[in-house]
């Protein structure tokens, strides 16, 4: 009888003589298919099962946030763009300007500081009757008047415009009349613009329109201002300076701008309107040859109608 057991193939014996792997602890047997290994964060980012130090960047890993430079550092970038806008605003938006006389009380008084606006004036806009108007000396009107002497800081300051300059020879008085305008004063009477006669109640207590100094009437050029001062008799303006260069009229292109506000002391504190009587019907000059233009057109049609039917009676006989 042939052994079969030994002419058996490999694979196909006795499966007794197979080690028995469920007894070793060291291999467990795989439930289903092999796991795929975890693939790492996106872009690097943290775990948030690992602990700090594995979440720590390396040497020459760069920092999650920029470090914040210490105030000091900045504080010159701060004051250099400080002194930058001041000198702008100063230079196209407004400035300001310190009251030196008497001339405009009770409106202003000595020492009061006001603010001109001197941005208008740059897209083409002019002085208005009424507006209280800063103005360059036109013709050495304040000759003889002392300059106060100024140290470093107040040139610097007046410089980039928080302070008035002391050097500036300029005047603040109120626009009574533009180019075009009429304007007279007879003693006793009121001041009259294009034959109206203003109501001043901001003229100083006790004053009189013009009676130290009539006038007029005058007519003011193209591109010139009349003006006064609130105080008519401690003003030295448009009226005593007819005799001069300038006529007692400041040109235009000498204003500064119109003083807005007064800013300072604060319990001065008052913004500087147009009075009412400047806004008086027939005040312009304009207006106030509205009449004769309307009467005018008014009557042509009809001298033009009697004329035509006056040619046609003389051709028909």
């Amino acid at each position: 009888m042939s052994d079969v057991a030994a002419g058996a193939r490999p694979g196909q014996g006795d499966s007794a003589k197979e080690p028995d792997r469920s007894a070793d602890p060291a291999v467990e047997p795989a439930a289903g298919p092999a796991a795929a290994p975890v693939a790492a964060p996106a872009g690097g980012a943290p775990d948030p099962d690992a602990s700090e130090d594995e979440q720590a960047p390396d040497g020459d890993g760069k920092k999650a946030a920029r470090k914040q430079r210490p105030f000091w550092k900045e504080l010159p970038l701060l004051i250099v763009v400080a002194l930058v806008l001041a000198l702008l605003i100063k230079t196209f938006l407004v400035q300001a300007f310190s009251i030196p006389s008497d001339s405009m009380q009770n409106t202003l008084q000595r020492g009061d500081r006001v603010l001109v606006d001197k941005l208008t004036p740059w897209f083409g806009s002019e002085p208005e009757r009424g507006e209280v108007v800063v103005f360059h000396d036109p013709d050495n009107w304040l000759a003889g008047e002392p300059t106060p002497e100024s140290n470093v800081v107040q040139d610097f300051l007046s410089f980039i415009g928080l302070m008035p300059s002391s050097k500036e020879k300029d005047l603040i008085k109120r626009t009574i009349a533009v180019g075009g305008d009429t304007v007279e004063c007879a003693k006793g009477g009121p001041v009259k613009v294009n034959g109206k006669a203003l109501d001043e109640p901001y003229i100083f207590p006790g004053n009189t329109a013009c009676d130290d100094k009539p006038f007029g009437p005058l007519k003011v050029p193209e591109g010139k201002i009349w003006v006064m001062g609130d105080h008519r008799q401690n003003s030295l303006d448009s009226r005593y300076h007819t005799d001069e260069a300038t006529k007692g009229f400041v040109p235009v292109k000498d204003v500064v701008g119109r003083a807005v506000v007064v800013a300072w002391p604060i319990n001065r504190w008052a913004t500087l309107p147009v009075p009412d009587t400047f806004d008086q019907p027939g005040i312009g000059a304009a207006a106030a040859l509205a009449p004769g233009a309307v009467g005018i057109a008014g009557a042509l049609p009809l001298v033009l109608w009697r004329r035509r039917r006056l040619t046609g009676g003389r051709t028909a006989g």
